[in-house]
């Protein structure tokens, strides 16, 4: 028996093995899906996952003292599938607490957001990373489709190609549910404490830090608008927004003005024409 030859094919065999878990683990989509009460969509939401053309990630799902059903259903995912992980708070502590404690369990060198009672199209993933990776890209994004509680297409939002600090200042085009990062040109950045727009403070500190970023303008997500939600509640995120400007971005009073009256703009603009209601032919 030839024990030198032998030696050498299993070497070669375990370094094969090896580049290729370097290979998947440097590709690793990290998904972080903040999960309370969410019996009623959470198996749609993850079902949207498993059906990714992309099939290199892993979904951690971090619940937040959920009372009702949605920790049974989430446990029949995770026999089903290894790349499901779930983490459950001692205490509820909110989305961007939860979004927070999912990044730092991350082991993936991208992070994705979903939250879960929105979902993906199958290709969502594959055409950002193939974006990501062609052009140098820190933060992809893409426009999305809106649907009601029912599941029904009700608009589109139709984002912006390209994304600079000053322009997310006058609104925020970047759908959390769309959005993925490269950690490996970032680091892992986090979102603010605060009860919305968290999403918001995460894009603003990625592009202060002048970070290339793009948007995919094809709809490849399904954003679910919930009536009482407290996104839905513009009066509250309008006075969020003048917070942020404020108190984390520290702009002065007069920039503050300028770009909160972009935003409430940009607001009426985008309900009247990007949530344009889908008509014949759209």
């Amino acid at each position: 028996m030839d024990f030198k030859n032998n030696d050498y094919k299993q070497d070669t065999f375990f370094h094969d093995v090896l580049l290729k878990n370097i290979k998947e683990n440097n590709e690793l989509v990290s998904i972080i899906t903040p999960s309370y009460n969410s019996s009623k969509y959470i198996s749609e939401t993850i079902e949207s996952v498993i059906s990714q053309t992309y099939q290199n990630w892993e979904l951690i799902i971090i619940d937040d003292c959920s009372t009702d059903g949605s920790i049974n259903i989430i446990e029949k995912y995770l026999k089903k599938d290894m790349r499901i992980r779930l983490i459950r708070l001692e205490k509820n502590s909110g989305a961007a607490l939860a979004r927070n404690k999912g990044i730092k369990e991350a082991k993936g060198r991208y992070i994705a957001f979903l939250d879960a009672d929105d979902l993906w199209l199958p290709e969502k993933l594959d055409k950002q990373i193939q974006l990501m990776k062609k052009e140098g890209i820190h933060l992809c994004y893409s426009s999305y489709y809106v649907i009601n509680e029912k599941g029904s297409e009700i608009g589109v939002f139709i984002t912006k190609k390209e994304a600079t600090y000053r322009e997310l200042l006058k609104t925020c085009f970047i759908g959390n549910l769309t959005a993925v990062y490269d950690t490996s040109n970032l680091g892992k950045k986090y979102m603010e404490p605060i009860p919305i727009h968290q999403d918001y403070t995460l894009w603003l500190k990625i592009l202060r830090e002048g970070a290339p970023a793009k948007g995919i303008l094809e709809p490849l997500a399904k954003y679910r608008l919930r009536y009482g939600s407290i996104s839905s509640n513009k009066i509250r995120a309008a006075i969020w927004t003048w917070g942020i400007y404020r108190n984390i971005e520290k702009l002065s009073l007069l920039e503050s003005i300028y770009y909160f009256l972009n935003y409430s703009w940009n607001g009426l603009i985008k309900h009247l024409i990007r949530y344009r209601r889908k008509t014949k032919g759209a």
